[in-house]
């Protein structure tokens, strides 16, 4: 039987790697061992990060609502439990570009959600 050379495959590996360091500073673009520990890590804060992403901008759209709903004379946390007493179901992403792009209808929206506060209060 004949032997198995690796060269191939190595040199496919290593070249993944250089090109996923692409960008990087120093030996960490170009040193295949400096550099599959940089890709290692920066592997794992994009993984983390894409969770975090997610957060950030849930955040970032409650932020916005509460200022459009203040405005409107509510607050954040009365105004979602008016959208949940009303049955009305549109999510804060959509809510907040709502508020930024369609500020008619996002009045609209905060109305309705006003309406349906006092009826729970009386019942």
């Amino acid at each position: 039987m004949a032997r198995v050379k690796r060269g191939v495959t190595s040199h496919a590996k290593h070249k993944k790697v250089l090109k996923a360091a692409k960008g990087y500073y120093g030996r960490r673009k170009n040193t295949i061992r400096i550099a599959k520990q940089a890709v290692e890590k920066g592997m794992q804060y994009a993984y983390r990060d894409r969770k975090n992403k997610k957060r950030t901008f849930r955040s970032l759209w409650i932020q916005r609502l509460n200022a459009a709903v203040r405005e409107q004379g509510l607050t954040y946390s009365r105004f979602i439990n008016g959208l949940a007493i009303a049955g009305i179901e549109v999510d804060r992403k959509a809510l907040s570009e709502l508020a930024i792009h369609h500020p008619a209808s996002f009045a609209a929206v905060v109305e309705q959600a006003k309406a349906a506060l006092p009826a729970a209060k009386a019942a």
